[in-house]
């Protein structure tokens, strides 16, 4: 029988501690209501332009194109950005693999670098080492001398809650002729160098899968100040629609639009982002604390240049200080009925994305034995926090 741990998105039973939870607080009931009394459930509808117009204004850009995940999202920016089939695109090793498979949809190939052993993004070090020595130029492309393939951009994944270095992504962008398209599904709420993530990259996507900071279930976005840009991106991702009367399609479209009923509860939910994000900071705040006090447990760190929203508390366990390894902690607090669960395969790991080239990620390999995430929902109480802790501690002796 597995470990509830190893479910971290299904229901927990009365007593235990999401890892976590969504919390629907604030005027949800209401503007779904609306929906459902109107009648303005599908891709139409006004709060579908509503979410889009407020999501922009917070997060600073010019334009909002709401899909029904970020997944979506992603996908869509890759076409947008100009990244074509048997291209190749830089990603990082720590990271769900949701960014390269939407590299795989456009027919290009993901490029797996190693990320930094402090705050665990992907490494623009590594991404330089990957272009100088694995590059050259041929007829004015930047080719992978390895797999012949030309090298046309950099995907930044914002793990966690935490931005990467958007300066040093877009220094080598600018140097090495390449886009950025950024993802920051995890990280909404996050600022570098005191500017909100969605103004810093060409393209950037959100997400608003269930355990996300604010949630639609399921939904995503991409921002841009490019208006030629976002005017393609609703194109695409409402089915290619050059004439919807007569139903003509200069190009293939995908189904992505995020539903009115999804809207109304995103419009919702970003009402109480800024209240979120300071309740994570809390959480995150009140575990770095403790976890000081406890040989063995490092918790994730904030650079000196960033706001991080701390989407997902993560902490690595050494074995040889703690007593045990982050599985083993994993399974026991299991038994204490607090759900936890372990970052994700490094990708250059990863079965699926086999034909990747990837460069050697020691320290993506070093971070995903140790890391465990703990609870940290919003509704997370201090009660409960303090409960997590109290196991941490019992687990050393």
């Amino acid at each position: 029988m597995p470990s509830r741990s190893l479910e971290p998105g299904a229901p927990v039973a009365a007593g235990e501690i999401p890892l976590c939870a969504p919390q629907l607080t604030g005027s949800e009931w209401q503007y779904i209501k609306e929906c459902l009394d109107t009648g303005w459930v599908s891709s139409i509808g006004s709060f579908v332009d509503r979410f889009e117009r407020e999501f922009a204004e917070k997060v600073g850009a010019r334009y909002a194109v709401a899909m029904g995940s970020g997944t979506a999202a992603l996908h869509i920016a890759l076409l947008v950005s100009g990244v074509g089939p048997d291209e190749e695109v830089v990603t990082p090793a720590l990271t769900f693999i949701a960014p390269l498979n939407t590299i795989r949809y456009a027919g290009a190939w993901p490029v797996v670098v190693d990320v930094d052993p402090d705050y665990w993004q992907m490494n623009p070090v590594q991404v330089r080492t990957f272009l100088t020595s694995d590059c050259c130029r041929e007829n004015g492309a930047l080719v992978n001398r390895h797999t012949g393939r030309a090298v046309t951009a950099l995907m930044p994944v914002d793990i966690l809650g935490h931005p990467c270095d958007l300066d040093a992504m877009r220094v080598l962008a600018g140097e090495f002729g390449l886009a950025v398209i950024e993802d920051a599904t995890e990280s909404l709420g996050a600022r570098y160098r005191d500017r909100s993530l969605g103004q810093l990259s060409p393209v950037t996507c959100f997400s608003f899968n269930g355990n996300k900071l604010i949630t639609t279930g399921g939904g995503g976005m991409l921002v841009t100040d490019d208006e030629v840009k976002a005017r393609r991106a609703r194109y695409l991702a409402t089915q290619a629609k050059d004439d919807p009367l007569e139903y003509v399609h200069h190009a293939v479209g995908y189904n992505y639009r995020l539903t009115n009923v999804l809207a109304a509860m995103g419009c919702a939910q970003l009402e109480q982002l800024d209240a979120f994000v300071a309740r994570k900071r809390a959480v995150a705040s009140r575990y770095i604390e403790a976890l000081a006090e406890i040989p063995g447990l490092t918790p994730m760190r904030e650079a000196a240049w960033a706001r991080s929203a701390f989407w997902m508390f993560t902490t690595l366990v050494d074995e040889s200080e703690f007593g045990q390894d982050s599985r083993s902690l994993m399974r026991y607090l299991d038994e204490q009925r607090i759900q936890t669960r372990p970052l994700w395969e490094p990708m250059h790991q990863s079965r699926a994305h086999a034909g990747a080239f990837r460069r050697p990620c020691p320290v993506a390999e070093g971070v995903h034995a140790q890391a465990l995430s703990l609870p940290c929902s919003v509704g997370l109480t201090n009660a409960d926090q303090e409960r997590v802790i109290t196991a941490l501690r019992a687990a050393t002796r």
